[in-house]
């Protein structure tokens, strides 16, 4: 995950890359005592600070964000060196690094004590957590002490898939993890603390979702629609989905592409997402963020301020009211025959309400009645763009309702607004974040 910002040192743009791994000596001896180097299925790579800064260098990385590679070490010692060397090296460079502590799990109690000591006195810019620690997978009963202090500390999470528990090495010798498991044991995380409404009850934390997502725009909707049979059969409780997707942040780092940006779109906003850094990763991202009409009002938002606001780099969180201007505007004029008044109203709700849950780029759909007149009908329509638009009369939902409602229909009249004033819009969806 990275974004561009304002460099204080002589680059005219820089890059926070907060996809970014640290691995010392005590790290690397502790792994090797314990006879697992080789616990994720490949060697962890040789790391000094002298190669991440000319790397930084060369790419344009103003700042990198450090965070402990997998395994997790058993040793709590080994987490405290290793946090303490990361608040080090951003000392030592300032400006070019930050950091997230690592945590002595399983131990919850430990792992307190060390958020403690270092967001107060190592000042860490957040929290590393793995998706599982010796098979204790984020959204256990357990950790819900722990989830309540970095609540009440509002810290930033950078959650990054370790080795399942259990695991088989077979399997895993066929396909790498970091070939398919590392999105598998993401989702798995995440789906977990959503279904305990772990970060709708602890809403101050937010939380950066490596890889793209993993696979959970394909799993959010499923447990969607699961869910109230789990309910039913007592397997669940009440899931806020709506507020556990606000905690969740989006890096890129992997095989993003505007296909897969626009995938992301169906679960979050534009103002939770950031890229990856690699120099030639980097490069396509910004060519299709130029070139794609749907994507470009948000290229600011994903290249830099996203992450910027995120790590406390800028007191304005960044909304789609920048993209303003290529909104489309509209007030649909419908008149409905009296005998489908109720049935349409029914159409017309669960539409409005499922695009703009879903869709990124549907911004707005409220229908209203005429008081005096309750078959005449009108939605305000607000699309983040033409594309929006166009991608939203493809969807599902709206071909539902387009087909059942033609016979209900008496008269449609689609007129498109223009505003007046479109510097008062972005104050009006500021004001309303």
């Amino acid at each position: 995950m990275l974004v561009l910002m304002i460099a204080a040192n002589g680059f005219a743009q820089g890059v926070m890359d907060v996809h970014s791994h640290i691995i010392t000596p005590e790290f690397v001896s502790a792994l090797e005592n314990e006879g697992r180097l080789m616990d994720e299925g490949f060697p962890l790579p040789k790391y000094n600070v002298e190669n991440h800064l000319k790397w930084m260098d060369e790419a344009g990385v103003q700042t990198s964000v450090l965070t402990l590679a997998a395994p997790q070490p058993s040793s709590a010692q080994t987490i405290r060196q290793t946090n303490e060397a990361a608040a080090r090296i951003k000392k030592e460079h300032p400006g070019r690094f930050l950091f997230c502590a690592a945590l002595p799990l399983p131990n919850v109690d430990a792992a307190i004590s060390e958020v403690i000591y270092a967001l107060d006195t190592l000042k860490a810019d957040g929290i590393k957590l793995a998706t599982n620690v010796g098979g204790q997978y984020l959204g256990a009963p357990e950790l819900d002490t722990l989830f309540s202090v970095l609540n009440e500390r509002k810290a930033v999470i950078i959650l990054h898939p370790h080795r399942p528990v259990p695991v088989n090495k077979l399997v895993m010798q066929q396909t790498p993890l970091a070939m398919q498991e590392y999105l598998s044991e993401t989702t798995r995380a995440v789906s977990n603390m959503i279904s305990r409404n772990v970060l709708a009850r602890y809403n101050n934390i937010k939380v950066v979702v490596p890889h793209c997502g993993a696979y959970l725009p394909l799993a959010i909707p499923r447990m969607r629609s699961l869910t109230p049979v789990m309910q039913t059969n007592k397997m669940v409780g009440e899931i806020d989905y709506e507020a556990n997707l606000r905690a969740l942040y989006y890096d890129l780092a992997g095989a993003h592409s505007p296909e897969v940006i626009r995938m992301l779109l169906t679960i979050t906003t534009p103002d939770h997402l950031a890229p990856q850094v690699l120099t030639q990763s980097l490069a396509r991202m910004k060519d299709y963020l130029s070139k794609e009409p749907d994507l470009a009002p948000f290229k600011e938002m994903i290249l830099w301020k996203n992450a910027k606001w995120l790590f406390g780099q800028s007191g304005e969180k960044p909304t789609a009211a920048i993209a303003a201007a290529n909104m489309i505007v509209r007030i649909a004029e419908i008149e409905v025959y009296p005998q489908y008044l109720e049935e349409y109203l029914a159409f017309a709700n669960e539409v409005d309400r499922l695009s703009v849950e879903r869709e990124s780029g549907v911004i707005c759909l409220y229908p209203m009645q005429r008081a005096e007149d309750s078959c005449q009908i009108r939605i305000l329509e607000i699309y983040a763009s033409e594309e929006a638009y166009q991608s939203h009369l493809k969807t599902e939902h709206f071909q539902k309702y387009k087909q059942g409602t033609l016979h209900m229909v008496k008269d449609l009249k689609l007129p498109t607004m223009k505003p007046l004033d479109p510097e008062t819009m972005k104050l009006i969806f500021k004001k309303q974040r």
